[in-house]
């Protein structure tokens, strides 16, 4: 055993996000509700990962085909250049 007095190191843990979907209670999410789907959106146009949006998977597989809806209807764009 090597440095077996080895402290571990105590770093600062990210608080857990919460659903916002879930506080609102909201049971399904429309796509026509583009500014909603906007903070959802990188400034590239990519949809942000469920890790840093704070979603649920539930919430956020109903929010990632509501982004391609949107999209494919012309109410967000793909790409943002």
């Amino acid at each position: 055993m090597v440095n077996a007095t080895v402290k571990k190191e105590k770093g600062r843990r990210p608080r857990k996000r919460v659903c916002s979907f879930c506080v609102d209670k909201v049971e399904t999410i429309d796509y026509k509700d583009t500014q909603k789907l906007r903070k959802f959106i990188t400034e590239r146009g990519k949809i942000l990962p469920r890790r840093i949006s704070g979603n649920c998977a539930k919430h956020q597989r109903q929010v990632t085909t509501a982004i391609k809806r949107a999209r494919c209807i012309a109410l967000l764009p793909f790409i943002i250049e």
